[in-house]
């Protein structure tokens, strides 16, 4: 079995525990107004796109072994599988992660969500910790944010309750679309239900990705939309204090 990777990172710090083994995946069926990936979205990419990212096509085998050349740096940490949207492959997430666990790597999903089926419960099997991304919990904003229904991300929730899954939500928030109180309640409010949630992690909306969307010839959606700031970003995590009782970062 073999699976599009966009790129690899050997020593990634911001993508669960520890130091870790990062796996890009090529494909994502969201269109995010705040993706900073938007190479990432198609399965196939073009030429040139594939040449400045490190496309690949990568048997688990193989990339288990580029995983084991960087073992002594990791250990720490793991490997992370993410994307794009690692489950729109997830029999090969499967595959993969039964290999890392067979070597005593740590395994971390950060997924959307936006896939769930049965080759997503199986690959769960192998996985340590989930972050899953909650853009909100409004049903119409979900769908002008990221252009799909939020149905199969709590759907997704909901299993990971039901399977005592670790898991650390991940929150965008972008001013002007979700950082109204009344939303970062909403989304708090949901968080509290759910006893696997370990932590929670406001991630402030930046403009970094601009350059990619221009590179790409594609409208960047949010143009004009400033960065949020570090007083906004610490006014989201105080009200989720108010509601969970895990880490709020």
């Amino acid at each position: 079995m073999k699976a599009k990777i966009h790129s690899l990172e050997s020593f990634g710090t911001v993508d669960g525990p520890g130091i870790r083994f990062v796996v890009f995946f090529q494909g994502c069926p969201m269109r995010c107004k705040f993706c900073h990936n938007p190479d990432t979205w198609d399965v196939n990419p073009s030429e040139s796109g594939a040449k400045a990212s490190g496309f690949g096509v990568w048997s688990a085998d193989a990339l288990m072994e580029e995983v084991l050349r960087y073992r002594n740096f990791i250990k720490s940490g793991g490997v992370t599988c993410t994307g794009g949207e690692p489950l729109m492959q997830a029999e090969f997430v499967t595959e993969f992660f039964g290999l890392c666990r067979q070597n005593g790597l740590h395994t971390c999903l950060d997924t959307s969500g936006v896939v769930f089926n049965d080759a997503v419960k199986e690959a769960l099997k192998q996985i340590d910790l989930v972050m899953l991304d909650v853009k909100t919990v409004d049903d119409d904003l979900h769908k002008s944010l990221t252009g799909c229904t939020r149905t199969n991300n709590h759907l997704l929730m909901e299993h990971l309750q039901q399977t005592g899954k670790p898991t650390w939500i991940r929150h965008v928030v972008t001013p002007g679309i979700n950082d109204d109180d009344k939303y970062l309640r909403a989304v708090a409010e949901y968080a509290s239900r759910y006893s696997v949630v370990e932590r929670i992690e406001v991630l402030p909306y930046h403009t970094l990705g601009a350059a990619k969307y221009e590179s790409l010839g594609i409208d960047y959606p949010l143009k004009g939309v400033p960065a949020l700031t570090r007083d906004e970003a610490e006014h989201a995590r105080s009200i989720f204090r108010q509601y969970v009782s895990c880490k709020v970062q």
